[in-house]
């Protein structure tokens, strides 16, 4: 039976890895969107659902997991211009406190680590809902979306465009799936 009361959810969860999404969305020489999405994660979620500011999150990105649909596209991503990922493998998330903004929307606010540095990050959530799977496992799901300024983590690569403006922009659209597990 699925539930879409938070309130009767108490407890800690893994991260369903196979069952989430973490992505991206960047806009390209000024005309375009390219999405990308990260395939080597895993986090935790503590879920409090009588006092949903004393829940929490916890997640490891591995950046050489990246994947834009271009391995061309992927290896820059990976180099030194970008993640630096022979220096910087991960990026994490771990938040410092989380609200209610009433019915099923939450905002969870942490610290983004990206190339060493940390800076705050708010995530909009929007609960949709929890049910025990066929495998006798208690799941809870999240939608969640942010932006970033790229250029505020000391990622700012970019080439002029001829006709003026840039390659990539600054604003970064993150968008989350995310299907969590409660562990036994």
């Amino acid at each position: 039976m699925a539930t879409t009361d938070l309130t009767a959810l108490t407890g800690d969860y893994t991260i369903d890895t196979a069952h989430s999404t973490i992505g991206f969305t960047v806009r390209h020489a000024m005309v375009t969107n390219v999405k990308g999405k990260f395939g080597d994660f895993s986090g935790s979620l503590h879920l409090d659902g009588g006092d949903p500011s004393a829940s929490s999150a916890s997640i490891d990105v591995k950046m050489e997991s990246i994947d834009t649909g271009s391995p061309d596209r992927d290896g820059h991503l990976k180099s030194a211009d970008f993640f630096k990922i022979d220096e910087f493998p991960t990026m994490t998330f771990r938040s410092t406190k989380a609200e209610s903004l009433g019915g099923d929307d939450y905002r969870i606010t942490g610290d983004l680590t990206i190339l060493g540095t940390t800076k705050p990050l708010s995530i909009d959530l929007e609960f949709n809902g929890a049910a025990k799977d066929p495998f006798g496992n208690e799941r809870v799901g999240f939608e969640g979306k942010a932006e970033i300024l790229r250029s505020e983590w000391g990622l700012t690569w970019n080439a002029a465009l001829e006709t003026g403006g840039v390659l990539v922009s600054d604003k970064i659209k993150l968008h989350f799936d995310i299907s969590a597990i409660k562990n036994a």
